[in-house]
């Protein structure tokens, strides 16, 4: 019988687009290629009361639901528990361990070991060894006597390829491969993005300056900097950019940009991140964040009331910029969003 397909990333988004045009499952299943009942149950299971739903929290979700906790080899085998149990409160380690029980079952010249029970030919890794072990508590593990020679209890995080040292962003690219005309703002649709933090970092709005223009959005974020929200808010809102207009976006390293190739999968915006502390490789943004402290001084709550957020940002468009020959931002930018063909 073949695997059931699950539902991919792209899928998501396409039911996010979906959604948001007023399409019904039986419709957005069409465009995935997929059976109405498999929309609604993705709906009924990944979207939340408040946010509605959302492809990358979806998504991670999904994933989570998929990673819960299964029977390990060991505990579904109590003659083999005990075996492990045994050898490992003789100070054998995991490998020492699995690799006997291979030689036994190969080898039938090959006795058990003294004081070791019968196994009766199973074997087991030692990966599925240590993953039992450090599914327990520590105190469980000291009563019963068993103790890596290393003294661990839980596994130690393994950084991936590609994950840069001290941080946890994964598939970074440097600011230094992003085009050169998105540095030297000839071509529109190159933006800058961060955050602005409110008291105690416990909220936090997303700030998006065009390069060419000026202009500036700023976003609620009703999770605060969670990776996963900020995806989804940038997504819903980049997506309403016309194609012309989605060039480039320069982040910092902040975690909260974790889910960036999601957000450039949804969206077609590649994400850049700037130098570790080198706010002016992102001067537009970092300018017109100091312009927003006037409205949002720093130490208070940042609101995700977008209709203010809005107003604060229609007034920062409306101010006319020396710059741009005392033009306004918001003047420049209803020139880009009509002309694609702007040099």
């Amino acid at each position: 019988m073949a695997q059931r397909r699950r539902l991919s990333f792209e899928d998501r988004v396409q039911i996010a687009v979906g959604i948001k045009q007023g399409l019904g499952d039986r419709e957005i299943g069409e465009l995935i290629g997929r059976d109405r009942t498999v929309v609604w149950r993705e709906r009924s299971r990944n979207s939340w009361k408040t946010r509605g739903y959302q492809p990358v929290a979806a998504d991670a979700k999904a994933l989570r639901r998929r990673s819960r906790p299964q029977e390990r080899a060991v505990d579904a085998d109590p003659v083999l528990q005990a075996r492990v149990r045994a050898d490992l409160k003789r100070s054998r380690t995991p490998r020492q361990i699995a690799g006997r029980l291979r030689r036994e079952a190969d080898d039938a010249s090959v006795g058990v070991m003294e004081h070791s029970p019968e196994a009766d030919g199973r074997t087991v890794s030692h990966e599925a060894i240590y993953r039992w072990i450090y599914a327990h508590p520590k105190g469980w593990l000291a009563r019963e006597g068993i103790l890596l020679r290393s003294k661990q209890t839980t596994r130690k995080r393994r950084r991936p390829v590609g994950e840069r040292t001290g941080g946890r962003i994964v598939g970074m690219i440097s600011i230094d491969d992003r085009p050169q005309e998105a540095s030297d703002r000839r071509v529109p649709g190159a933006w800058e993005g961060d955050l602005i933090i409110g008291a105690g970092g416990k909220s936090a709005a997303a700030t998006l300056v065009e390069r060419r223009s000026r202009y500036v959005i700023i976003l609620g974020l009703p999770e605060g900097k969670n990776a996963d929200g900020v995806a989804d808010v940038l997504i819903d809102r980049v997506n309403d950019l016309p194609a012309h207009l989605r060039g480039s976006l320069t982040w910092d390293q902040g975690t909260e940009m974790a889910r960036h190739a999601q957000l450039t999968l949804a969206t077609s915006l590649p994400v850049y991140f700037a130098h570790p502390r080198s706010p002016w490789e992102r001067p537009s943004n970092e300018n017109t964040n100091g312009l927003i402290r006037e409205y949002l001084p720093k130490g208070i709550e940042i609101t995700s009331r977008q209709p203010y957020l809005d107003m604060i940002a229609d007034e920062l468009n409306n101010r006319p910029r020396q710059t741009l020959g005392f033009l306004t931002p918001k003047e420049v930018f209803e020139r880009l969003l009509t002309d694609q063909a702007v040099a």
